[in-house]
């Protein structure tokens, strides 16, 4: 099959702060949790929670922890995002495909992004959303904002999405080669965690298939390294509310974990294509914390995948795999 040189790429990723100020803060969050998407409660009952009591005090928490990873370069999921669309642009280019990176929330956003790639008056798009799992919340939401601004006056190109690739081989086997070179230079640790963000039990039980691509995206990890059913543990993060989110909860496993006897746990994140505030500080700074309170002797967090070359042959590969088809 020939490759189709009259294609654009657009990488998505969820967002970030422009910077690690209240102000910043505050603005990403008005955008982030007024999405219906993200957050699917009545607008009575949830717009006077956001601008009474998430918007006016959360920011200025949430600036003490960005300021722990902030880098010179901006946000760590920016720097990366970024890093990683230059390598995979790299990788494409013999197929003559346009690529960009745009952030669902924050800069760049998705009306730039496309109005960058109009540009090449590509005749298909082919967008990729940097969720491995499929999640209305996540996959969707990019979903939703793509299609609302297509077409533009001058471009209306076929617009096919890569849904997910949670069990896509090349992913996985990215996965197991950071693993194994974590345990190669660090040691190898008594128990394998592997952590995502988590979402409201609700979603799942009307047919949101995220949690089942979670733990079939762990399933395959597992045997890649060839692990036992004790070495390896699924657990979700990053819950907000007082509704239930799926469990068991990665804050609540740490504990148990520590009083079973694991001194040494490494935690990986299979969920997060970029490092983040989610991976960094909660997992690396705050849960290590935790751990060690617990009883544990060390909690040590492997990278997410970045801009690793496993990393963007994967991704390549998935796109070309789209390129060199003319299917949805």
């Amino acid at each position: 099959m020939s490759t189709d040189r009259k294609a654009a790429v657009l990488l998505v990723n969820l967002g970030t702060p422009d910077a690690a100020t209240p102000a910043a803060i505050r603005k990403y969050l008005e955008e982030f949790l007024s999405d219906r998407r993200v957050v699917a409660l009545s607008r009575a009952i949830w717009l006077p929670l956001l601008y009474g009591f998430i918007l006016p005090f959360r920011p200025r928490a949430l600036a003490e922890k960005y300021g722990l990873i902030w880098t010179s370069e901006g946000s760590p999921l920016l720097k990366f995002s970024r890093r990683l669309t230059d390598r995979v642009r790299e990788k494409l280019q013999a197929s003559g495909a346009q690529v960009a990176l745009a952030m669902r929330y924050g800069e760049p956003s998705i009306a730039s992004a496309l109005l960058a790639l109009a540009q090449s008056r590509a005749e298909r798009l082919i967008v990729l959303p940097l969720y491995p799992q499929y999640s209305t919340t996540t996959t969707a939401s990019v979903m939703d904002a793509v299609s609302a601004r297509l077409p533009l006056p001058d471009w209306n190109p076929k617009l096919q999405y890569i849904e997910r690739y949670h069990d896509d081989l090349r992913y996985i086997e990215a996965l197991a080669e950071s693993v194994r070179s974590h345990w190669l230079t660090q040691g190898r640790g008594d128990h394998l965690m592997m952590s995502f963000h988590g979402i409201p039990e609700q979603y799942v039980a009307q047919g949101d298939p995220y949690a089942r691509e979670c733990h079939e995206t762990a399933r395959l990890l597992a045997r890649a390294l060839e692990l036992g059913d004790k070495g390896w543990s699924v657990a979700f993060q990053s819950r907000l509310g007082r509704a239930p989110w799926i469990k068991p909860y990665t804050d609540q496993e740490l504990p148990r974990l520590a009083a079973a006897g694991v001194r040494t746990l490494d935690v990986i994140c299979p969920g997060f294509a970029a490092d983040c505030l989610e991976t960094l500080e909660e997992v690396a700074i705050r849960y290590d914390a935790q751990f060690r309170e617990a009883g544990g002797a060390a909690l040590r967090y492997i990278p997410a995948l970045n801009d690793a070359p496993a990393h963007v042959e994967a991704l390549a590969g998935i796109i070309e795999d789209r390129l060199t088809t003319s299917g949805p």
